[in-house]
């Protein structure tokens, strides 16, 4: 969107994306600072903490404890329905219309900011963003941390890929490690956050755009919610590539129920079960994934293949899944369950230390 591109460059303003509108800008773009919200990046969190006037634009994400403090910033909302407008913020400002052609008209009434740098400092915060991210992919043993496999999955990814995520812990980490460029595009349930999403998304992709590379990264449950696809998948030829993160268990629910309720994991546990062998049974090509320094050449085997093909990547079920904002209730809350008894404490309390830039609730 050129229009937001002008407005934000003369406002010397860094752009914070919510998830659903992840392809709206490349992740590299020098502006964009990632997503916002409970599944979004340090940085944009840092410039929502420390600006001074927010321009919100066609969204209402509903996290509203990740937005400015209402008394420390001026605000303006531009949305094509006026029923939203302050529906999540207390905005000053409310512009009702079409974004492009209302950014259009505001561009004629924003003076360039004389003083520059707040971009600048957006840019360091996601630069240290990134290497914090690289790290916490990076690290070793088994099981494998899943973001080993997103992380080395964009790098893979075709300049116009669709990449269609599912609900629950991996939305979290495609939201953060893949990195949408040149003509990619990206779908997920944002709205009704429906699990066993992800596959049939990909499928309509595959439909309305043959010839494209197209990806479903989903969890264990939610694909387990619509296992019967892989059959559409075959049926129709479709060269859908599925990424199982694999971890026997419900891990989003898993980890709000400790950091919003402060209770012990419950009813969260799933069987073990073998995806790639179950997406032979389907005369789909599949791979098990276990070993991180096969990560690399698995998913470059599943993705040349002509055809659907299945990556059922064995992860840890201990890796944390946590906020990029502080809230001590979390921290808490978080405290509270483990002491109560979580399974796996342990594990759990040593990856909360091993890579705190990622995985600590900590300033």
């Amino acid at each position: 969107m050129p229009e937001l591109v002008d407005v934000a460059t003369a406002l010397d303003a860094p752009i914070a994306k919510a998830l659903l509108g992840k392809a709206i800008l490349p992740d590299d773009h020098p502006l964009v600072t990632g997503g916002v919200g409970y599944l979004g990046a340090r940085p944009s969190q840092q410039v929502f903490d420390a600006c001074d006037t927010l321009l919100i634009v066609g969204s209402t994400f509903p996290y509203i404890e990740y937005y400015p403090r209402p008394e420390a910033v001026r605000s303006v909302q531009i949305d094509i329905d006026a029923a939203r407008i302050g529906l999540r913020f207390p905005v000053d400002v409310g512009l009702v219309g079409d974004a492009s052609e209302t950014l259009r008209m505001l561009k004629g009434r924003v003076s360039r900011k004389p003083s520059r740098g707040f971009v600048e400092q957006a840019q360091a915060w996601k630069q240290d963003w990134y290497e914090a991210l690289e790290r916490g992919a990076d690290r070793g043993g088994l099981p494998m941390k899943p973001q080993r496999v997103v992380r080395d999955l964009n790098l893979r990814l075709a300049a116009d890929a669709i990449v269609a995520a599912d609900c629950g812990h991996n939305t979290g980490l495609t939201a953060q490690y893949v990195r949408l460029r040149d003509q990619q595009r990206f779908a997920v349930s944002g709205t009704l956050a429906s699990m066993g999403a992800g596959l049939p998304y990909a499928i309509a992709a595959a439909l309305a755009y043959p010839g494209r590379q197209v990806i479903a990264i989903v969890g264990d449950g939610g694909l387990s919610m619509s296992i019967a696809e892989l059959a559409t998948c075959v049926h129709y030829r479709l060269p859908v590539k599925i990424i199982v993160l694999n971890n026997s268990s419900l891990a989003q629910i898993k980890w709000e129920q400790m950091l919003f309720l402060g209770h012990p994991e419950y009813g969260c546990e799933l069987g073990s079960v073998d995806f790639a062998a179950v997406a032979r049974g389907f005369g789909v090509t599949a791979f098990r994934l276990e070993d991180p320094d096969a990560c690399g050449d698995i998913l470059d085997r599943a993705l040349a293949h002509d055809g659907p093909a299945l990556v059922d990547a064995v992860v840890d079920p201990n890796e944390p899944m946590l906020p990029p904002k502080r809230r001590q209730q979390y921290v808490d809350n978080l405290s509270k369950a483990l002491q109560a008894g979580t399974a796996g404490r342990p594990q759990i309390e040593r990856a909360l230390h091993e890579e705190p830039a990622v995985t600590s609730l900590r300033d």
